[in-house]
């Protein structure tokens, strides 16, 4: 429905994870009953920074000015708006061209303070948010920015942008000015992160876009108030973006230490393979390193050795996510948990962990494991099971007893696990006929895995897999697409297994229903990539954005935690507990790291350069 316009901590956390568990819920006070303006807003408690913050934490309010960073893409973009489902944009479009209307603190679970708005306001129910422009605050053009400006590319980003924006905004009954300077939004229904996600919608300038078709991609150069504007650009190749030196917000205390490099620039690769071999050749400036083997066996090149290249291993408190191969359950043959778990239990986790990445890397257990968010083992109890109860006849098995990953003997042949994927297949009504897995009718077990050209590390999983499988009479077809096929694919969800990454944070929120809920099952370009339509995950997600104190919803992710994990619905593979990025001698960050790590917020944004 478009919306009308007017004028506790976890009891059970654990000695090694009490840690983590202050550091998402240190502060946990109740918000005062009265709503009045403040200088930020958070999930849950109190901002951890003052009014009159400095700087960030995790940012040097000293560093200096000048420099690039040059860093590499794979893929390429035809587009210059990333705020609609069309075409492909530069993954920095949005980063630092567009400013929200708050600004995040990537040291907080989920903390917001004000950077286009000046102040925010909301009450204990959180049934609506108000925020106060900036007077100050300006486009990149020298026109102010203004609360029709907010308004309209709230509605249009609601009604015409990509569907990540939808969910919230269906939850939106009304928004317009109720005085100058100010933008009211009001609620349809109790959830405590609408009141953040309203401050971090990207505000764009009205006039631009008047007469045209927002919902079309165009190379037109969008006009936004960031501190970056767009240089040269040459689509699908290369694109730059250039501090802008009269940027309006450059001496706000939030903005302090960031924005400080001169040029940003994005250098786009048909393969991805040859980004490394760009960075070692000294072209590119950056580099994240996803395979432990190749970082310890790997990194003895000329620049390494000679000091132009170092190595940073970042650390980071956020839950691993969910990465590995992804079921589509909307084709028959993957319907059957039955089946999902055998496949499972062919993927030889240790084997391939030890071939692929020394046996460094720890397994991912659950969606949210590394932190106090993860489901705990054995069954489920206390809260956790109370919320799941009323869901138990149709929950998968081990939702509610407890679920593992299968772990394997480490051995190429696997023997154990093998056998117990062959009973559940035989089960699921699949048998081996001639050294080929046939159904009743005879038909054989046939499937594709989608893979991106140039992904090498998701590449040698599969190639590992697909001889496993083999013993079971399996025999996948492999299609590596480029990157744009790769999207317009798993967009229409036109794929049967396919390599997915998402990462997940401290502050799980509305992104869990494109994730994991029913409504985006069918819905073309949602995450839903397994086609997941759980009323118990639905109610979940549910309890977690109604909650109205950490305990309470640490229990509900945790349920959430154990629908998604024993529904088998992505062979999980491993994550990593830092990452690994080695970048030019010149380029420099902060020695105080923030709560989430390497993560959006961090690079570029806090470093700089010096020779």
């Amino acid at each position: 429905m478009k919306p009308r316009t007017f004028n506790a901590l976890h009891r059970r956390c654990g000695r090694l994870l009490a840690p983590l568990c202050v550091a998402l819920f240190g502060l946990v006070a109740a918000p005062a009953g009265l709503a009045e303006p403040m200088h930020g807003i958070s999930m849950y408690g109190e901002p951890a920074l003052p009014p009159d913050l400095v700087a960030l934490p995790y940012a040097n309010p000293d560093a200096p000015k000048g420099g690039r960073m040059v860093i590499g893409e794979p893929g390429g973009f035809d587009s210059l708006n990333p705020w609609i489902l069309k075409g492909r944009a530069p993954w920095g479009m949005g980063l630092h061209v567009a400013e929200t209307l708050m600004a995040r603190s990537i040291d907080e679970p989920f903390t917001l303070y004000g950077l286009l708005a000046e102040s925010v306001e909301t009450d204990a129910a959180r049934s609506f948010v108000e925020f106060t422009l900036r007077p100050e605050a300006r486009f990149s053009d020298g026109s102010p920015v203004t609360v029709e400006d907010v308004i309209w590319s709230y509605e249009t980003l609601g009604t015409q942008g990509h569907p990540r924006y939808r969910t919230a905004w269906a939850k939106v009954a009304s928004i317009g000015s109720p005085a100058p300077g100010k933008v009211r939004i009001e609620f349809t229904e109790p959830d405590r992160e609408l009141a953040l996600l309203m401050g971090m919608r990207p505000v764009l300038k009205k006039a631009q876009w008047q007469g045209r078709d927002f919902a079309q991609s165009t190379l037109e150069v969008p006009i936004g108030s960031g501190a970056y504007t767009v240089g040269a650009f040459e689509p699908g190749r290369h694109i730059s973006f250039v501090r802008n030196p009269d940027w309006w917000g450059k001496d706000l205390p939030i903005a302090r230490g960031l924005h400080n490099l001169d040029e940003i620039r994005y250098e786009y690769f048909a393969d991805p393979g040859m980004i490394f071999e760009a960075f070692k050749a000294g072209d590119l400036s950056i580099w994240r390193e996803t395979n432990a083997a190749r970082w310890h066996t790997q990194f003895d090149f000329p620049a390494v050795t000679s000091g132009e290249v170092v190595k940073a291993e970042i650390p980071h408190r956020r839950p691993s996510g969910i990465t590995g191969l992804v079921f589509n359950t909307r084709r028959p043959v993957f319907a059957d948990w039955r089946v999902r778990e055998a496949l499972t239990l062919a993927f030889n986790f240790e084997f391939i962990n030890q071939t692929l990445n020394l046996g460094t890397e720890p397994r991912i257990t659950s969606y949210f494991a590394n932190s106090a968010l993860a489901m705990q083992p054995g069954p489920a109890t206390g809260r956790v099971a109370e919320l799941l109860t009323p869901f138990a006849d149709d929950l998968i098995p081990g939702t509610l007893e407890g679920y593992a990953p299968p772990v394997s003997d480490g051995t190429i042949r696997n023997r154990s696990n093998m056998r117990r994927a062959m009973q559940l297949l035989e089960e699921a009504g699949w048998t081996a006929e001639g050294g080929t897995l046939r159904d009743a009718d005879g038909r054989p077990f046939a499937f594709e895995i989608l893979l991106a050209q140039g992904a090498a590390e998701p590449g040698q999983v599969v190639d590992i897999y697909v001889q496993a499988l083999a013993q079971l009479g399996i025999t996948p077809r492999i299609a590596s697409v480029d990157a744009a096929q790769y999207v317009e694919r798993t967009n229409r969800f036109d794929f049967d297994m396919a390599w997915m990454v998402r990462a997940l944070s401290l502050s799980p929120g509305n992104e869990q229903r494109l994730y994991w809920g029913a409504a985006g099952a069918d819905q073309p370009g949602s995450r839903n990539w397994m086609g997941m339509a759980s009323p118990a995950a639905d109610a979940m997600i549910d309890h977690m954005l109604a909650a109205t104190d950490p305990e309470e919803m640490v229990a509900a992710v945790q349920a959430l935690d154990r629908v998604l994990t024993a529904g088998r619905w992505v062979i999980p593979v491993w994550y990593s507990r830092a990452t690994l990025l080695a970048h030019s001698s010149d380029l420099h960050y902060p020695a105080r790291l923030p709560l989430y790590g390497d993560w959006p917020g961090f690079a570029p944004d806090v470093w700089w350069h010096e020779e």
